[in-house]
């Protein structure tokens, strides 16, 4: 599935109403966005972490964390695997 749009002056996109409707994206839906060989791709963050809250049970030493800082911890791991990947696709491609 894919739609063409257009980029304005001021960087911005409308993604497409049946990509919208196809993903449940609502107005407010953040998104982590990074430029992957040449391409644009726009991750969706549709779910809130705290809807996962207890999934796991209790952890197992006791340790509790904020959602906040559970959203620090996942979008530093998330980046660093950006950067990972990045670089092993540059060294492919020497």
């Amino acid at each position: 599935m894919g739609a063409f749009t257009v980029m304005t002056s001021k960087g911005q996109i409308t993604i497409p109403s049946e990509v919208r409707e196809a993903l449940k994206l609502e107005p407010g839906t953040r998104f982590y966005v990074s430029a992957r060989n040449g391409q644009v791709v726009a991750i969706p963050k549709n779910r809130k972490l705290s809807e996962f809250a207890g999934i796991l049970g209790n952890p197992p030493v006791g340790i509790s964390l904020t959602v906040e800082e559970m959203d620090e911890a996942i979008a530093q791991h998330v980046s660093e695997d950006d950067q990972r990947i990045r670089r092993e696709w540059s060294e492919a491609e020497r």
